[in-house]
């Protein structure tokens, strides 16, 4: 990736990009990467500083001051952030009924928003959740669009689908496939998926994504086109054409290259949460389901998050406390760390009762 950036022309690197939503080329590269031929849906693509510029700018587009964004209970501590930012409520619903996806709590946590306000907006982080490493099944996203469907009757429904980590789920191009759902949406559900360049190309820092807006009809879509371009060209005017530029020529070009190098790093993200969850699993360390992804979280109440993320750091094991849990970033650590990490863990977990 680095050596695609550092050979392009001065030029490239120094211009404005074509048009503040993006150049043509690197739309169509977007469109072509994520979605893969998996969604018949009128479509518009919108480039981002990361895929945080993707949800950021959905949530303060489709909702007014006042209103409420509905969120998972356990997940990215930005998506609060975001919402306070624009001077939005949140509200949540349980991610988890034993070990899948809670249709249930997503249900009545919609109905409740419903009855305060005249649309409905959402944010699923899947696949590869952050910061559960959960990716719900084809059935369980089926489940879902049925349900929009039906609240579509009566309100206005935007699902926002954050899908950064995608390119680290372990079945690769087949984890794509749950697009095909997106197209049974009614004429009144929006999608808008939040793709994050950042993340696929392991490069944080050279902020560029993609707000890929979905709708069942052209109409559908240009109106929210015209919002997302304003926003953009009012916040952050033009993204960075250096990054975009070296998307599109690893897409054109180099993509066979790109795709053996990244599934290196997914082989070993495998390996290092593999011997996590096992070795988790043998200690009776609790944590939620996990099937792929940058993260494993130990599954407790918040009091008991607080002291043990304390006793772990007094014992040199470094985590992050999320709500209801404790993160353990696998993705950061090799083999011979993860390796005794759990039984480490619970070990000091048993000294707090």
């Amino acid at each position: 990736m680095f050596s695609t950036l550092k050979s392009l022309d001065n030029k490239k690197l120094a211009k404005y990009a074509v048009s503040f939503t993006g150049n043509p080329d690197f739309q169509e590269d977007v469109l072509d990467w994520v979605l893969d031929g998996n969604s018949d849906l009128y479509k518009e693509v919108i480039a981002t500083p990361g895929g945080t510029g993707a949800v950021g700018m959905s949530i303060e587009n489709c909702l007014e001051a006042g209103q409420t964004l509905i969120i998972p209970e356990i997940a990215w501590g930005s998506y609060s952030l975001m919402a306070q930012m624009h001077n939005l409520k949140t509200k949540s619903y349980s991610l988890f009924e034993g070990d899948h996806f809670n249709l249930d709590s997503l249900k009545a946590t919609c109905k409740a928003v419903m009855e305060e306000q005249d649309r409905l907006v959402l944010i699923i982080n899947d696949p590869c959740q952050n910061p559960t490493g959960y990716s719900m099944t084809r059935k369980e996203w089926e489940d879902v669009i049925e349900f929009l469907n039906e609240c579509s009757k009566t309100h206005s429904v935007v699902l926002i689908n954050d899908i950064a980590y995608i390119d680290f789920a372990y079945e690769g191009a087949k984890a794509k496939e749950y697009f095909r759902c997106f197209d049974k949406i009614s004429d009144d559900v929006a999608v808008i998926v939040a793709f994050s360049i950042s993340k696929s190309l392991t490069s944080y820092g050279l902020r560029c994504g993609a707000a890929i807006l979905m709708a069942k009809t052209q109409e559908g879509v240009d109106e929210l086109k015209v919002v997302f371009e304003k926003t953009a060209r009012a916040t952050w005017s033009n993204v960075n054409n250096g990054a975009m530029e070296t998307f599109s020529t690893i897409m054109r070009t180099k993509k066979d290259e790109y795709l053996a190098e990244k599934q290196k790093y997914v082989d070993l993200l495998k390996a290092r949460s593999d011997l996590f969850v096992k070795q988790a699993e043998e200690a009776g360390l609790v944590h939620y389901p996990y099937k792929e992804g940058f993260f494993v979280t130990l599954a407790m109440d918040n009091d008991k998050c607080d002291r043990l993320h304390a006793a772990l750091m007094e014992n040199q094991i470094y985590t992050v406390k999320v709500n209801k849990g404790i993160r353990i970033a696998v993705c950061s650590m090799p083999l011979h760390v993860i390796d005794g990490l759990a039984a480490r863990i619970k070990a000091v977990e048993d000294q707090l009762d």
